[in-house]
């Protein structure tokens, strides 16, 4: 079998049936599709029963221990030659296995086959469009630098759990993800380099990406991101790099150009105060222009401007936390939301 298609899973029936769907609809591929369930209260058990006999189906239940153990587990399971590790919230266009097959064959020869690689993600017409918005926050040159699979970065490319793929001797070589909760799947790549591995982009591998499904919801989810840099930087020294450092250099621009136009406001210089807002007015006039282009929307425009000043404040923010905790009090790992993440 030369894929195994592995799929942590926590309290999400629903996304895992259209994610199942978007597998019983591939074009082509030899695969097995592993769904572990993370110790979840609300279980897809029954749906998976529902594709037994349209997929090479695998269903396990263990108790909660995050994604990438989870990963781990289903790894352990299973029976392909290459590992396509990706998230319950993805939706696979007709032709991703097939897309897959053709970039590894164009890329890899003889001797050195291609080791590991990823994809981009992109928002579905179906998504709603704070969803939309915030896949524009999350892959929009002007928030990200395009380092998440954009034809334009800012720094090399660590393909991500929502849409990885490694060849199972190399992912038990590593011994597969840490226990790290968040940041765990940029680890993961970081140690397949030092392993001596280059990771691909596969641009035509892509996959539909719904995120999270409200702003508060990805305030959490950026805001752990921001103090898991600090922590991959800790594990891995030398990656920080200065496309990391934007968000938090952003923030604190956001928060003095705010500090210093209530001064101004306060001592009646409504005009100082608006110089100081204008570059934050210039790009959010960017944001919405670009985002209304590209999504055709002027609504998905006007929300990725909030979306946008979401990712880069909640990034920012987390990294400063954890700057402060870990590299000024030397404190251990640490993370935001335990328990409300997901809520």
């Amino acid at each position: 079998m030369k894929y195994s298609v592995i799929v942590p899973v926590y309290n999400r029936p629903d996304e895992v049936a259209e994610l199942l769907e978007s597998l019983a609809a591939q074009s082509s591929g030899d695969f097995e599709v592993i769904i572990v369930e993370d110790g979840s209260t609300v279980d897809c058990r029954d749906v998976c029963r529902s594709y037994e006999d349209r997929l090479d189906l695998k269903y396990f239940a263990k108790p909660n221990s995050g994604p990438g153990q989870s990963r781990n587990y289903g790894a352990e399971r299973a029976l392909g030659d290459y590992l396509l590790v990706v998230d319950s919230d993805v939706v696979l266009p007709h032709d991703y296995i097939k897309a897959v097959d053709e970039a590894l064959a164009s890329g890899s020869n003889d001797t050195t086959p291609i080791a590991a690689f990823g994809g981009p993600d992109a928002a579905h017409p179906a998504f709603t469009p704070v969803q939309k918005a915030i896949s524009y926050s999350m892959t929009s040159f002007f928030t990200t630098g395009g380092i998440r699979g954009g034809k334009k970065k800012l720094d090399k490319f660590y393909p991500r759990s929502f849409n990885m793929g490694i060849r199972a001797d190399v992912y038990r070589q590593l011994g597969g993800f840490t226990r790290m909760r968040f940041g765990e799947d940029i680890d993961f790549s970081y140690r397949i380099v030092e392993a001596g591995y280059e990771p691909q982009l596969f641009p035509g591998a892509w996959v539909w990406h719904k995120r999270r499904t409200d702003f508060r919801k990805f305030w959490r989810q950026v805001y752990n991101s921001g103090i898991a840099r600090i922590n991959l930087e800790k594990r891995h020294p030398g990656t920080l790099k200065l496309v990391h450092l934007l968000p938090t250099v952003f923030t604190l621009g956001v928060a003095t150009l705010l500090l210093l136009a209530v001064v101004l406001l306060a001592v009646g210089c409504w005009k100082g105060a608006l110089a100081a807002l204008s570059p934050l007015l210039l790009y959010s006039i960017i944001i919405f222009a670009d985002s209304s282009l590209a999504s055709k929307s002027l609504k998905v425009g006007l929300l990725s401007v909030p979306a946008a000043f979401i990712q880069l404040t909640g990034y920012g923010t987390g990294f400063i936390e954890s700057w402060w905790k870990r590299s000024v009090l030397g404190k251990d790992e640490f993370q935001a939301y335990e328990k409300t993440f997901y809520k």
